[in-house]
């Protein structure tokens, strides 16, 4: 299966609690930490609900 690399640029620091829960579940909640996941639509959904807090690799 396909993978996806993201990594955390923004700061959760101001946003909503959705979001900082987002990020919580891809695996981030530190700035500059990198996972790496299954490329599953849910997953893609959850980045974009996130896009400007991170970036995406692959």
């Amino acid at each position: 299966m396909a993978t996806v690399k993201i990594t955390q640029t923004g700061s959760p620091i101001r946003r909503t609690k959705d979001q900082r829960a987002t990020l919580v579940g891809l695996g981030l909640n530190k700035m500059h930490k990198t996972v790496e996941l299954n490329d599953t639509p849910e997953v893609r959904g959850m980045i974009r609900k996130v896009q400007h807090m991170v970036s995406v690799e692959g």
